[in-house]
This record gives structure tokens, C-alpha cells and sequence, in this order.
């Protein structure tokens, strides 16, 4: 029974990101000295990290993401391109959400003469990109910092967006293969899961060079998506597949 718990407590920590021990008290309706026993059990097999107040998730060794300042550079005409070719499908009065990533950061300048358009958003480099557009109504989510996205995560993140009601999500990844999207980062896990679900059109900024790639966790698959954006065309194999899952792939 416990090793089926440790089991949950270990999925529910690398969804979540970070969790407090108060919470994990309240889903698995243990008291906290069965809470600590656990945790310190996870730490023993290097599954989790305490910090204060709680616990994180730790990062598979063989794909950890390198620093946001470090990836912000890469590709960045590539990115460039695909926020162009993204940003036309955003109309008047939209209610959108960005995801996090280096790519997303250059879709608000493509948005100058957008009016009365509300971006929900944990990517802080893309609020910090978006002061002087005054147009842009900026709705930050709650969360804990996480600087290797230089974005907010966790449980009260993934809560605060099933608030709203989002016409069109705009989604990032770490790779893709035939068989689905992936992320490199069980922090943003669920809140792209979430985003999925609470969006009524859903969109893929990816560049072409990712395809091919795989990241530690599947988070979708190319019919969870409308569109697909990149900045080249997409190999036979990739178009065909994103052809019979129903996605159209748009380019520059």
C-alpha cells in the first residue's frame, strides 16, 4: 500500500513541479509525519528535492534544460519568423494563452495594432517584452519561479488557468516525435496539459530543427492541435502525420 502511494506521490510531485507538504497531506490523506517519511523516502532515491515548505520534482540527468539566457539565442531568426506567422491568426478582442519558452517571447511584437487582446500567461520574459505595448491587456499567473524557464509554476498555477476561458492557446515544446509532443520539464507538464484542455483553438510554435527530438515527457499528440507553425517545411513523414491528425502546418 505504501509503495503504491509512493508511486502517486511521485507522479503528483513531477506534475506539479513543486508542491507543499500541507497539500500532499490533504490529496493522499495521511497526517505530515507520513507525508515526511514519504518525502524523505523519494529523497533517498533522488526522485525529489525539499525545499522549503515542500517538496520539487528533479530533473531526469539526461535531459535537463539549459539555462533561459542560454537557449533565448538559438534559432532566434527561426523564432522570429514562426511569432509572424502565428501572431496573424490572433484577432481583435481574443482571449489567448502564452505558453512559456524562448519563442513565445517575440509574439507580442507582432501584436502592436491588436486591440482589446488579453494574453494569460507564466512566461515572465514575455511580460517583461510586452510593457510598452499598451494594447496588450496582462494577465500573469501565480506560481513559484522557475529560472531555467524563466516562467511560474505549480499546482496554484495550473488552478489559476482553469479559471479562465481561453479562445486560442498558444503552446510551446522541448521536441517532437511521430508519436507526440514532448517537454523536457514535469514542471510545465501540467500546465500544458491544462492549457490543452481549458483552450478553444490550440496552437504549436515549433521549430523545424525539434522535430525529430524527443524530450523526457509526452505531453500531447498532433491532433490536440489546430494549427502547427514552423519556420521550414515539415519532412514527409512529419507532414503526413500532422495531415492525418487533422493539424494544419503553417509556415513564413
Amino acid at each position: 500500500m505504501r509503495n503504491d502511494r509512493l508511486l502517486e506521490m511521485e507522479k503528483v510531485i513531477e506534475q506539479s513541479g513543486t508542491i507543499s507538504m500541507t497539500e500532499l497531506c490533504d490529496l493522499f490523506n495521511v497526517s505530515m509525519n507520513t507525508v515526511r517519511r514519504d518525502v524523505a523516502e523519494l529523497r533517498r532515491r533522488g526522485d525529489v528535492e525539499k525545499v522549503y515548505g515542500g517538496v520539487c520534482a528533479v530533473e531526469n540527468n539526461g535531459s535537463v534544460l539549459r539555462p533561459f539566457t542560454e537557449r533565448q539565442t538559438i534559432a532566434d531568426a527561426a523564432k522570429r519568423a514562426i511569432c509572424r506567422e502565428a501572431a496573424k491568426l490572433l484577432e481583435d478582442g481574443d482571449v489567448v494563452f502564452v505558453d512559456s519558452g524562448t519563442t513565445m517571447v517575440h509574439l507580442v511584437d507582432n501584436l502592436a495594432n491588436r486591440q482589446e487582446l488579453t494574453i494569460i500567461t507564466n512566461n515572465l520574459a514575455l511580460v517583461q517584452q510586452a510593457i510598452p505595448y499598451d494594447n496588450l491587456r496582462m494577465i500573469v499567473l501565480p506560481g513559484q519561479l522557475r529560472r531555467k524557464t524563466n516562467s511560474l509554476t505549480g499546482m496554484e498555477t495550473v488552478r489559476a488557468l482553469r479559471q479562465y476561458n481561453i479562445r486560442k492557446a498558444f503552446l510551446a515544446a522541448t521536441g517532437s516525435t511521430l508519436t507526440g509532443v514532448t517537454n523536457s520539464s514535469p514542471q510545465e507538464y501540467e500546465i500544458k496539459r491544462t492549457a490543452l484542455e481549458c483552450s478553444g483553438e490550440r496552437i504549436l510554435l515549433l521549430c523545424k530543427q525539434k522535430f525529430g527530438h524527443a524530450g523526457l515527457m509526452t505531453y500531447a499528440d498532433f491532433q490536440d492541435f489546430h494549427y502547427i507553425v514552423t519556420d521550414q517545411p515539415l519532412d514527409a513523414p512529419y507532414a503526413e502525420a500532422v495531415k492525418r491528425a487533422g493539424a494544419t502546418v503553417l509556415t513564413p
